[in-house]
């Protein structure tokens, strides 16, 4: 009998130790598919992002397609990518996925050369960068 119990004493110890294990990897990944730079978010290729004032937070819709989303390239997800904290997941009208800020679709400017460019910000009073 305390064979038994020594047993599933060893084997529930062993079951709370690889879930903690597990659970603080989980902790350690970042969902956030941006990062900060210079004060701005950037994409994971270190592009600055910005927002469209044409957008309505939490519409879930993007107004920029066609040759808007030419200049002004979606920051993509893929059909896996889920909310997480502040950033969710939006889809365009050509069906694919794109990242949201508090509810405001988030873009790259086709004329930003290099990671630091911020172009883009204040052109026609409508794009701005994005902020944290």
């Amino acid at each position: 009998m305390k064979s038994s119990i020594a047993f599933l004493a060893r084997q529930t110890a062993s079951t709370v130790c690889l879930a903690v294990v597990i659970l603080a990897g989980c902790a350690s990944v970042s969902n956030s598919p941006t990062k900060v730079a210079d004060g701005v978010l950037t994409g994971p290729n270190g592009m600055t992002l910005y927002t469209f004032d044409k957008d309505v937070a939490g519409s879930a819709k993007s107004v920029c397609n066609g040759p808007c989303a030419t200049n002004w390239p979606p920051l993509m997800a893929t059909e896996t990518d889920g909310p997480s904290g502040d950033f969710t997941v939006i889809t365009r009208d050509d069906g694919k996925k794109q990242w949201a800020l508090k509810g405001k679709p988030l873009y790259f400017w086709a004329k930003d050369s290099k990671p630091g460019d911020k172009t883009g910000d204040g052109f026609n009073k409508l794009w701005q960068v994005a902020r944290p």
